[in-house]
């Protein structure tokens, strides 16, 4: 991908949501929900304080994150269905 966020936003692509309940029970893709969680793809250089420096994000390429269900910008890239966001869109990082 040859995309590079500005400032302060983060490509993030979704992870796969389940298409099977803990019961067993087969959700069709029309009631399925969009999943909350994703992958950061790409990073920006960061925000900029009231000084005019360059404050750096806290995440990294390949962090798992949570994010609101109303977050971000859905785009199309290379083929792949991306998510662009500010870092302040972003709820924390799932550790492993």
């Amino acid at each position: 991908m040859k995309f590079r966020p500005l400032h302060d936003r983060v490509v993030v692509r979704r992870v796969e949501s389940e298409t099977k309940t803990s019961g067993g029970i087969i959700i069709p893709d029309t009631a399925a929900e969009k999943p909350q969680q994703g992958e950061v793809v790409a990073v920006g250089p960061g925000a900029r304080d009231e000084s005019g420096k360059i404050v750096p994000l806290d995440l990294k390429a390949k962090d798992k994150v949570l994010f609101g269900k109303w977050s971000g910008t859905e785009v199309k890239i290379d083929g792949q269905e991306l998510l662009i966001m500010k870092e302040s869109d972003i709820m924390g990082v799932l550790e492993k």
